[in-house]
C-alpha cells in the first residue's frame, strides 16, 4: 500500500469515527471522557492528523459498540505500513511530537540518515530482499525525516555513542556524506547533537537505544528497541526513569560545541579513505 493510499485509509477511519460518534449522540468531549482522552485527541483522530494505536481502536469499539470495526480497520492499515509492526505507532507519534530526544549506541538515528546510509543499513539487515523492497524501506525512512523539515518541527536532541562515528556503514564515501550531514545539521542549529566518547566508559544506556517523545495533548512516551522487537512505554514511572537515564547520558556526553569537531574529524578520516579507494 502506498503512503497516499494509507493516508486515504486513515482519513476514512477518522470520518467513520466522526459518523459513528455522532450517530451515538456523543460530542468529542463525551467520547474523550469515556476513553480517558482529550477532546483534542479525538478531533485529531477524526481529521487524520493523528493515527490511533491499536489499543485505542479497541477502546473506541467498546465505547461506541461498533463490534470490532475500528480495530479491524486499524489492524489492516497498520499491517500495510512499510515499517516493522512494533515501530508503526512510533513513526506516527513522531509526526505529532513537540520534542524528541534520542540515544543511539551503534547507528545514526533514522531521522538523521542519508539515503545512502539508510540503504546500506537496510541491505545489511535484509540481504536477500529484492531491490524494490529495499527502495521502499529507504523511501519510508526518508519520508520520516520530513518531520525535521516542517515549519512545526519538534525540538530534536540526539546523543550518539562515538561508535556511531567509527563503525563503517557502506563505503567510506557513504560515511563521509553521512557524518558531513550530521555536522551540518548541528552547525545550522537544526538539531542538538552530542557524542558520548569512548573514554566516558560505562554509561546509563549501555547497549540500548532510547527515544523520548513529548506532545501537546498527551503524556510523554519512551521507546526502546532490540534486534527484532520494540517497546513503546507510557507508564509515568517508567517514562520518568527513562528521562533520568537520558539526563545521565547528557552529563556523560561531550558538549554540543565539543561534539562538532569530533564529528568533522571522523568525516575527514572517511573522506581521505574514500579518496584512496
Amino acid at each position: 500500500m502506498t503512503n497516499t493510499s494509507q493516508q486515504v485509509g486513515w482519513e476514512f477511519w477518522g470520518s467513520e469515527l466522526k459518523n459513528r460518534r455522532e450517530g451515538a449522540g456523543l460530542s468529542q468531549e463525551e467520547l474523550g471522557r469515556r476513553l480517558f482522552a482529550s477532546h483534542a485527541l479525538i478531533s485529531r483522530f477524526e481529521s487524520a492528523e493523528r493515527r490511533p494505536r491499536l489499543d485505542m481502536a479497541i477502546q473506541i469499539d467498546q465505547a461506541l459498540q461498533t463490534d470490532g470495526f475500528f480495530e479491524r480497520l486499524c489492524r489492516k492499515l497498520l499491517e500495510a505500513s512499510p515499517y516493522a509492526s512494533y515501530f508503526v505507532a512510533v513513526a506516527e507519534l513522531e509526526r505529532v511530537a513537540t520534542k524528541i530526544c534520542e540515544f543511539e549506541p551503534m547507528v545514526v538515528p533514522g531521522l538523521l540518515q542519508t539515503a545512502a546510509y539508510a540503504r546500506a543499513i537496510t541491505v545489511a539487515t535484509h540481504p536477500l530482499a529484492a531491490d524494490e523492497v529495499i527502495e521502499e524501506k529507504v523511501a519510508a525512512r526518508m519520508e520520516r525525516a520530513h518531520v525535521l523539515k516542517a515549519t512545526t518541527r519538534p525540538e530534536y536532541w540526539a546523543i550518539l555513542h562515538e561508535s556511531v562515528l567509527r563503525i563503517p556503514v557502506g563505503s567510506p564515501a557513504v560515511m563521509s556524506e553521512q557524518l558531513t550531514r550530521l555536522s551540518a545539521l548541528a552547525q545550522d542549529r537544526k538539531i542538538l547533537l552530542q557524542v558520548v566518547p569512548f573514554q566516558a566508559g560505562a554509561h546509563a544506556a549501555m547497549g540500548k537505544s532510547l527515544r523520548l517523545m513529548e506532545f501537546d495533548d498527551a503524556p510523554p512516551t519512551a521507546y526502546t528497541e532490540g534486534a527484532y522487537s520494540g517497546n513503546l512505554l507510557d507508564d509515568p514511572a517508567v517514562v520518568k526513569s527513562a528521562q533520568g537515564a537520558y539526563d545521565q547520558l547528557r552529563a556523560a556526553a561531550l558538549s554540543p560545541e565539543a561534539t562538532l569537531p569530533l564529528i568533522k574529524s571522523a568525516a575527514e578520516d572517511f573522506t581521505r579513505c574514500a579518496s584512496t579507494t
